[in-house]
């Protein structure tokens, strides 16, 4: 079957990164990944076998260089820009906010000078709309953050490495749209706004400390850890599903009459960790005494709504695409299944 074009992907060995490589494969188009260095697309080219003549890697070594995507851009018909600094024990905010940001502005510049570029899809994060406070508020495509960066403005190298991830998504997705202002470039740009991502990495990592941060909930709470402290969500469980967000991807592409200047918040279920520790010793009645009890069916929603006092608002992407996220119980027993070589 001939490609339907080739879309470029950003920091293509990333958990959302691999898997959204993956989509556009399978969605017929052929796929050019940047990576810091080359020997780490390894794990990506061999869990795709079958995409070989489909999928290739150029070094990027430093996304923040003027002109650093220029070649990567050449012949390529769209941009899915994913490579970001992410972690919560950021130290020092200058080089986390530059790198987001002018990484975002690097990979415009070069798709600006590439005439064949037709749509270019941005993965934000949902941080670039929440709301101070997060409680007694819908959060829709319609919030913007104002408060992380004067955060960071007033607190320096003081700022909690949660905070400084958070300016960093929220300023690199305003130098997004504010490009677009100014530009007016001849693509399309649909923002993608996840909440905490779970669900089966692409390639099964080669030890637990590979897990993405963002994915922790799951195989702690399979672990055994104590479920208030497992994952990094602090008491904001949103989650979607890894291969939801691929999709949103996609569709930011194959449907981009429809994306072209919009934002998608994509987050599906609130899950606590007793929610998962309810599935998974529901599916994996063995590990009674591993998984803890917790108080069985409590702090959650049955169908895993939000709590009307923490609301996420993601059925946009629902109505857009016809398509509804991938259920939760589905989504915590595929992850178990996939890291299971990694778990205790």
């Amino acid at each position: 079957m001939a490609s339907k074009g080739t879309v470029l992907v950003t920091g293509a060995n990333g958990y959302i990164a691999a898997r959204t490589v993956e989509a556009f494969l399978k969605a017929g188009y052929s796929v050019r990944g940047t990576v810091r260095s080359l020997a780490s697309a390894t794990e990506v080219k061999e869990a795709l076998p079958e995409y070989a003549d489909k999928l290739s890697f150029v070094e990027v070594p430093d996304i923040t260089v003027p002109g650093a995507f220029d070649d990567a851009a050449k012949g390529v018909d769209a941009v899915a820009h994913l490579a970001s600094p992410v972690s919560f024990d950021f130290t020092d905010p200058e080089p986390v906010i530059r790198s987001a940001v002018d990484g975002t502005l690097r990979v415009l510049e070069s798709a600006l000078k590439e005439p064949r570029i037709k749509n270019f899809v941005f993965m934000s994060s949902v941080v670039a709309m929440v709301q101070q406070p997060l409680e007694g508020h819908t959060h829709t495509e319609a919030d913007w953050n104002t408060w992380a960066e004067d955060v960071v403005a007033e607190q320096g190298k003081n700022t909690p490495g949660r905070i400084i991830y958070i300016a960093s998504k929220a300023a690199a997705e305003k130098v997004l749209w504010k490009f677009r202002d100014e530009h007016k470039p001849h693509f399309t740009v649909t923002s993608i706004n996840p909440s905490f991502v779970a669900g089966p990495p692409l390639a099964t990592p080669s030890s637990a400390d590979k897990i993405s941060m963002s994915n922790q909930q799951i195989p702690d709470v399979y672990n055994g850890k104590p479920l208030d402290q497992a994952g990094v969500s602090a008491g904001v469980d949103a989650y979607v599903d890894v291969r939801d967000v691929a999709r949103l991807v996609v569709f930011g592409v194959e449907h981009a009459n429809k994306a072209d200047g919009e934002r998608f918040l994509t987050a599906a279920y609130f899950s606590p960790g007793q929610a998962v520790a309810d599935i998974l010793r529901d599916a994996f009645p063995e590990r009674a005494g591993i998984i803890q009890k917790g108080n069985p069916g409590q702090g959650y929603e049955p169908d895993y709504r939000f709590p009307k006092q923490l609301v996420f608002d993601g059925t946009k992407a629902v109505r857009f695409t016809g398509q509804d996220y991938i259920p939760w119980r589905q989504t915590v027993l595929d992850t178990v299944e996939k890291l299971k070589p990694v778990l205790v």
